[in-house]
């Protein structure tokens, strides 16, 4: 692989400043791992992992510590304070402005450890929170007395509270509910000093005011200070803040001394840290208001031909009592269209929609929605521009437009080539009435600066993220997204608006932030953060900078100046290898497009749903999730790290190893990074420079060992119970001595069919099909393809088993191990004995999902031509073919009273089509509970191998969880690895196959 040349022109004036490395905080490294419980990680690595978040920027920090408890977080800090080196806390990292990127900073990562819930007071609606926890996890928590905490960004699956107070989130219900500063009563945070500052309401000049402000020390010097500064302002901040619903710009100087409920004047910090972005301290706990969830809920989306038209409807829609308004543009669907995994949600959407308009209402505003509905319908359809109206009242057709809505952000990342619609100036927020007037003079700005937009998001609170498509690779850009910068925030002031409405100040915004507040303001902002933090410690350069060194603070250039175009991801000076491939990349625009579609979003680190990132939701290491292997193979192949660096050993065991394949992230993930593809091509140039070991080649061969096992049994089985064998295979092989291997029957699934015969002659049948004889299934487990054919001939379908002689096995255990050119030669074989069959209009179904989908997707990247296409697209799990060509319909069942566990197979979630064996089981008259599951943790030859055994049970076990938590009586499964992982625990049986349960149905 060879480096591309410099880029043309001068790219000093961009240049990628990469910081100080690993060895340069080596005694900081030390006193901090003396001090704190928690893990210390200050090698290059972890710089890595944690110089982006969700935002256009990166920026090496120091290190990283992952505090354990309050003790840790006041020792780290300290630490840091004496080494004088900034302090940032983060929680996901999955912020939108650059404020969980901390250039040189102590990264205090506060969601490894520090995510409990310490308290709930249902009665009260109030709870007390670690800053880590996970706001889905805090409302999980909470559903059983009813309550949530209002605040619901797009991220909430992985956001934290913490970060959420951090930056003042806030989320598609906030015309319902306003956003965290209004729920936020209480914090404790650690000053630079070690002072663990309790905020919360104090009474003016009360006995508990005179207590504080009499000591002599930081606490009472930051009460004095606010207060004063408050209070000597009162004009500016009432001229100078907007009223509007979202302002998350700057300090809360007009949230900070209130009345509250009792009529007294009270002083409240906690509200002065909502939106701080951590320059005012670490949060170590928060207490926070909450509100009762309503029982039901309804959604009208209305479709209209014209952006502007859409805007100019969000002031009516307000007029109802909705929870609820946003909007959608036509980019965003059909970038939707194009995915994956969200295609399904926007089939309903009609294709001359060019903004959506969607309205949310609830059962503690309504009583009748379909009367609310309808009195909606006539304003927008009937007597408005809306053309038509898609209406929403069960969960799952609600949870589908609000999943399309969710994804937007992430979504638009995806568009191909290097120009992006890049968030900078995206959720500068307007009064509701002046939407539509601000949309068509944005429209004005992009069109002086010859550039377009995708449009989305809150337009109820007159929110709307308006992304320009830039290219941050070249200079000529990043000087336009300043420029253009310029231009819009001048006209939101002109729109009486705020610069931004929901993702904070960070690295974006904070350049502009004197240009909203004004000089007065502006030097209050400064003296604040001077009172808590005289050096400028805490994540100096967020929301309040330094106009320069002589300037308030320490005598340094630290916190000196703001400039949204530096630590930039890319920009002029980036550039990256593009690797000769094995596999085709040309559908992704090349492997380091690819590589570079991971935006930071962070959808890899939600755990409560979908099948992305098994390993991540095991561990909790950000090494482990898509995010983290993304940033460290973008950083391999845009020399962040030395090119040697993708082939050493601890690249591959610490970065790609640990993936389990399960292809969760090419749907899961918004832009459809895939890195089970990465893998599979960076794996294979490792061994083709390094060799392959012996565990590998018996793994990728799976097929000839379990061959010569079927042959010699039972003796073969007797042998794998000999004293001492597992010993053996652990020191020889590297295979964990806990795992039991598969029993091999010595009548395999294709004697078997030879000879049985088929029953339903090829003449008199409806259909001909091909049952593919998977590795498994023929030499260890036969029953599932027995089932297999025994359905398909009652619904009178000719079946053929095919003869391991005429086929090759799959390819799927040496592409899993990145042994492409063996993977290769069986597709080629396989495409070669199957493509004359399918060209005869024969289907060839497989009773393994993995070895299914193999043939659908990857044996796609692996060949090219029409029979590959053709084979792939007639290639179905047997569930599935039942399902897709209903043939299940013309089978007779005796009505199954049982309830059944339905884990579906993660390389089938992936191209969305584990959904038909839950289908086939309830048409076969089962009542299904399809879990919401990921990974089982086994993952072919991940789960056998010693090295990976514990995370493979730690993954498991969350599955297991599912299943214990489930109704079903008995739990089912397609993937072989699934039933292994699951009858591998303590007094369990391997579980059956969904096409097992069906043939036992069977009248």
């Amino acid at each position: 692989m060879v480096r591309p040349a410099d880029p043309p022109g001068d790219p000093s004036a961009f240049a990628r400043e990469t910081g100080p490395t690993a060895e340069a905080y080596v005694d900081l490294a030390e006193d901090l791992d003396d001090a704190v419980e928690g893990s210390v990680r200050f090698d290059e690595y972890a710089q890595l992992l944690y110089a982006t978040d969700g935002s256009i920027y990166q920026a090496r920090p120091a290190g990283v510590v992952a505090p354990t408890d309050i003790d840790d977080v006041r020792a780290a800090v300290q630490v840091a304070t004496a080494h004088d080196t900034p302090i940032m806390p983060r929680g996901a990292g999955s912020s939108l402005a650059g404020q969980a990127v901390g250039p040189g900073c102590v990264v205090l990562d506060m969601s490894r450890h520090m995510d409990g819930i310490l308290d709930v007071d249902p009665d009260a609606k109030r709870a007390t929170v670690q800053p880590g926890v996970v706001q889905d996890d805090l409302d999980d928590h909470l559903a059983e007395h009813g309550l949530k905490f209002a605040p619901d960004p797009a991220s909430s699956g992985r956001a934290t509270v913490g970060g959420g107070i951090g930056n003042n989130s806030t989320g598609a219900h906030s015309v319902r509910y306003g956003i965290t500063d209004a729920y936020t009563e209480e914090v404790k945070a650690v000053l630079p000093d070690g002072t663990l500052l309790h905020a919360r309401e104090v009474v003016l000049d009360g006995p508990e005011w005179d207590d504080i402000v009499a000591k002599d020390d930081r606490e009472a010097e930051v009460y004095r200070t606010v207060r004063s500064l408050v209070e000597d302002n009162a004009e500016e901040i009432e001229s100078r803040y907007p009223d509007l619903k979202r302002r998350v710009s700057g300090y809360n100087l007009d949230r900070v001394i209130y009345e509250n409920e009792d009529g007294e004047e009270v002083i409240n910090l906690a509200k002065l840290y909502v939106g701080a972005e951590a320059t005012l301290g670490v949060i170590v706990e928060a207490t926070v208001g909450l509100v009762t969830v309503p029982e039901e809920t309804a959604l009208a989306l209305y479709c209209f031909e014209d952006l502007v038209a859409a805007m100019k409807a969000v002031p009516e829609a307000l007029e109802f009592d909705v929870s609820a308004v946003e909007l959608m543009d036509d980019e965003v669907f059909r970038l939707a269209a194009e995915s994956d995994g969200y295609s399904e949600y926007v089939e309903p959407i009609p294709e001359e929609a060019a903004a959506a308009l969607m309205l949310e209402f609830d059962s503690e505003l309504h009583d009748d929605f379909e009367a609310a509905v309808a009195e909606t319908n006539t304003h927008f359809v009937d007597g408005g521009d809306a053309f038509d109206v898609i209406e929403a009242y069960t969960d799952e057709d609600q949870a589908d437009l609000w999943k399309l809505r969710k994804a937007a952000i992430p979504l638009l990342m995806s568009l191909e080539g290097d120009p992006k619609p890049y968030p900078f100036i995206e959720d500068a927020t307007v009064p509701p009435a002046e939407l539509a007037e601000y949309v068509q003079e944005f429209q004005d700005v992009l069109a002086d600066h010859d550039t377009s937009a995708a449009y989305f998001a809150h337009a109820g609170s007159g929110t709307l993220h308006i992304r320009p498509i830039l290219n941050l690779k070249t200079e000529g850009d990043i000087e336009k997204m300043h420029s253009i910068t310029e231009d819009v925030t001048d006209l939101v002031l002109d729109h009486h608006g705020a610069f931004s409405g929901e993702h904070g100040d960070g690295m974006a915004r904070t350049e502009f932030n004197p240009k909203m507040y004004g000089p007065d303001l502006w030097a209050a902002f400064k003296e604040i953060k001077t009172a808590v933090d005289p050096e400028w410690l805490m994540h100096p350069g967020n929301v309040v900078y330094r106009d320069g060194p002589d300037d308030v603070g320490p005598d340094s250039e630290r916190g000196v100046g703001a400039d949204m175009r530096e630590h930039l991801r890319y920009g002029p000076a980036y550039q990256s290898l593009e690797p000769q491939t094995e596999l085709d990349f040309s559908e992704e625009g090349g492997f380091s497009h690819l590589v570079e579609l991971c935006n930071g979003c962070g959808t890899c680190r939600q755990h409560g749903s979908d099948v992305m990132c098994p390993t991540f939701r095991a561990s909790r290491e950000e090494i482990q999730a898509t995010r983290g292997r993304a940033n460290m193979l973008r950083a391999a192949i845009s020399g962040e790290l030395p090119e040697e660096e993708l082939y050493s050993d601890r690249f591959q065991e610490e970065v790609l190893d640990l993936c389990v394949g399960c292809k969760g992230c090419s749907s899961d993930c918004p832009t459809g990074v895939d890195l089970a593809k990465l893998k599979a091509e960076v794996k294979h140039q490792y061994h083709e420079e390094k060799g392959t070991t012996l565990r590998d080649r018996l793994f990728a061969n799976v097929d000839r060992v379990s061959a010569i096992g079927s042959a010699l049994a039972p003796l073969s089985n007797v042998a794998q119970k000999l004293p001492g064998s597992d010993l053996v295979a652990e020191k020889v092989l590297g295979v964990a001595p806990e795992r039991t291997f598969p029993k091999f029957r010595r009548e395999t699934l294709v004697d078997w069919f030879d000879e049985r015969g088929p029953k339903v002659s090829e003449a008199e049948a409806e259909d001909h099909v091909l049952l593919f004889p998977d590795t498994f299934t023929n030499y260890s487990y036969p029953e599932p393809g027995k089932a297999a054919v025994e359905v398909l001939e009652a619904a009178n379908v000719h079946v053929r088993v095919l003869d391991t002689d005429d086929v090759a096995p799959s390819g799927r255990a040496a592409f899993s191990i990145g042994l492409l050119d063996e993977a290769r030669e069986r597709a080629q074989h396989n495409v070669d004995a199957l493509a004359p069959s399918v060209a005869d209009g024969w289907s060839v179904l497989f009773v393994e999902p993995s070895d299914a989908v193999m043939f659908q997707d990857e044996y796609q990247d692996l060949l090219n031509g029409d029979e590959v296409a053709s084979v792939g697209a007639n290639a179905y799990g047997v569930c599935e073919y039942l399902h897709t060509h209903r043939v299940h319909d013309s089978l007779e069942f005796d009505g199954a009273e049982e309830y059944l566990t339905y884990h579906g197979h993660c390389n089938q979630k992936a191209l969305n089509r584990d959904h038909h064996a839950a289908a086939t089981l309830q048409r076969a008259g089962y009542d299904v509970d399809h879990l919401d599951s990921g990974c089982c943790g086994m993952a072919g030859s991940f789960g056998y191998e010693a090295e990976h055994y514990d995370l493979s049970k730690a993954i498991g076990r969350i599955l297991f969880d599912q299943v214990d938590s489930s109704p079903g009586e008995e739990v089912v499964a397609p993937g072989a690895s699934c039933r292994t992982q699951l009858g591998d625990r303590s007094g369990h049986d391997r579980p059956p196959h969904p096409i097992e349960k069906v043939r036992d149905a069977l009248a």
